[in-house]
């Protein structure tokens, strides 16, 4: 974002408006497709429930995902044209393309609306029940951009709500009933995200953070911190009852115990990502999780042990 500002100003001059090719890039900017990577977890209930592989319900789970990329980066459009002016007060997001003058914010709001209007109508050509939940993820969205996100507690849980969704539109696409223990993992694990976020914000910006975030001017660090410990232990006693019931759901009551075996890098991972927060390192989650080699290696043997697990019967 930093060299799009930088390119501003070479191609166009001070204040001079941005070319087209320059402005493509800060709408890609806008968009956010490192973002993207959350949409995984929309395979999170495909995959616990076994029915990966099966064509037309992969397709299904694949629509999904992309769907959700585009009300996503939807809303970040919208999220962008309204904290303009507050961006502009943070270190790094005042490079953003509106905040920078790279994509006017009129024109940011209109194609947000436009795409989550659009991953609306078509999700609605899979199930309606999908475009529920993605119109509750709009609902939120425009509820969080224009009052919530100044209200405490409120705007943690909006952003954490967007990550429950996600999980429970990828049961809803392909007809498979989604664990009430996987729900609370998503949602704890979601919140400590979140959280973690907040207190890297809080420590880095100091008494100044209100300028960019107000919730900041209320947040206090033992706050952050107590919010942060529940949700983490929140999340590995879900994610401990959710690995019994899976087996016992599947009917893997004579199999290895490849189930209870995923709790440990599950309970690792949410120990060393904590950790990790309190060092100030949890501002930007989805760079931390795609740069900490522990975080990558705990997820792939997470990953092959649940594998293992629901499909090796």
């Amino acid at each position: 974002m930093v060299q799009l500002a930088t390119n501003r100003t070479a191609a166009g001059g001070r204040g001079g408006p941005p070319g087209p090719a320059l402005r493509a890039r800060g709408l890609i900017g806008v968009a956010r497709p490192r973002q993207w990577t959350k949409n995984v977890l929309v395979f999170a209930a495909p995959v616990a429930a076994g029915v990966v592989g099966n064509g037309a319900l992969d397709l299904r789970a694949l629509a999904t995902s992309a769907l959700f990329c585009l009300v996503a980066s939807g809303s970040y459009f919208v999220n962008d044209a309204l904290d303009a002016e507050a961006d502009r007060a943070h270190p790094l997001k005042r490079s953003r393309p509106v905040a920078a003058g790279l994509v006017p914010a009129r024109l940011a709001i209109g194609l947000g609306v436009a795409l989550e209007v659009l991953a609306v109508g078509l999700s609605g050509l899979l199930t309606w029940r999908l475009a529920v939940v993605l119109g509750v993820y709009v609902g939120v969205q425009v509820a969080y951009n224009l009052r919530l996100k100044q209200v405490p507690v409120w705007d943690l849980v909006c952003v954490a709500s967007g990550f429950v969704l996600r999980a429970i539109a990828g049961g809803v696409a392909v007809a498979v009933p989604v664990s009430q223990w996987f729900l609370i993992v998503a949602t704890f694990g979601s919140l400590l995200m979140v959280t973690g976020k907040r207190l890297a914000e809080l420590l880095e910006l100091g008494e100044g953070g209100g300028a960019h975030r107000k919730t900041l001017e209320d947040y206090s660090t033992t706050f952050l911190r107590t919010v942060l410990a529940i949700s983490a232990a929140g999340a590995s006693i879900g994610y401990a009852l959710w690995a019994f019931d899976l087996r016992t759901a599947l009917r893997h009551d004579a199999d290895p115990i490849w189930f209870e075996l995923s709790i440990v890098p599950v309970l690792v991972a949410l120990l060393h990502y904590t950790f990790l927060v309190e060092r100030g390192e949890g501002a930007r989650p989805e760079r931390l999780v795609l740069r900490d080699r522990s975080l990558q290696a705990l997820g792939l043997v997470w990953a092959v042990l649940l594998v293992v697990g629901v499909y090796g019967h």
